[in-house]
């Protein structure tokens, strides 16, 4: 089911999630990662945070690449107008978490911009799902919504990597699918995840990239826990 056929840098795969109360914390994380990371993601805790677009900037003064991970949720032209800020100034991916005419503003003004529609969170279950009032499986809401990315104009999804092989099978490599919620095969993080796969998994059920925080973050070594990562990366795609 691993997708190559996509021209993506092997190293670029790995997105690594700068999920940290300041911005000066974000630094310090990416210099002391090197050159095991290049492609950052910036979310909400940054956001609320001084400096999260200097930081923007900061990154891709050098060569990094930015996801802006901010799930806009708004009336249409708020997001299009959102999305149209983030233009020309080095974002490679944005997230829209809304209704289909949420997605087509966000894809008609996205310039520049790829936007990845959110299908469902890796931290809701079946059981949340149910108690939001969704009348379906996770599997079938994530297709449905897939779909409806694709029409609206977006570029891919954010997706589990447990739904990733239906992704494949229905839509092929039209949508990139981008995987949050990695987690080691023990893992033995206390966290909010519930729906996860580890690195090797993720791809080989068709992931573009994956996204990764804690298990780097929190790591006695976060380079080396990186540059792992890395390594499974590059198995994966010279097999």
């Amino acid at each position: 089911m691993q997708n190559q056929s996509r021209s993506i840098p092997r190293v670029e795969r790995l997105i690594v999630a700068l999920d940290v109360s300041s911005v000066e914390e974000a630094k310090a994380l990416v210099q002391l990662l090197g050159d095991s990371a290049s492609f950052y993601k910036l979310g909400l805790e940054l956001f609320m945070a001084d400096g999260y677009f200097a930081l923007i900037d900061w990154l891709t003064r050098r060569q990094k690449k930015v996801f802006v991970d901010l799930k806009f949720f708004d009336v249409p032209e708020t997001v299009r107008a959102a999305v149209r800020g983030l233009r020309n100034r080095g974002v490679t991916f944005a997230t829209v978490h809304g209704n289909q005419a949420m997605l087509e503003a966000a894809g008609k003004d996205k310039g520049d911009v790829k936007i990845l529609a959110v299908t469902a969170l890796t931290s809701l279950d079946q059981g949340d799902l149910d108690d939001l009032g969704f009348q379906c499986d996770v599997q079938k809401l994530v297709l449905s919504r897939a779909r409806r990315a694709l029409e609206a104009g977006c570029d891919g999804v954010i997706s589990s990597g447990l739904e990733a092989p239906a992704l494949r099978r229905d839509l092929g490599s039209r949508l990139l699918i981008v995987i949050p919620g990695i987690r080691p095969v023990q893992n033995r993080l206390a966290d909010d995840q519930k729906r996860t796969v580890d690195v090797a998994q993720a791809f080989a059920n068709g992931a573009d990239y994956v996204v990764v925080g804690r298990p780097i973050r929190q790591a006695t070594d976060p380079r080396a826990a990186a540059q792992a990562i890395q390594t499974t990366i590059a198995a994966v795609f010279s097999a």
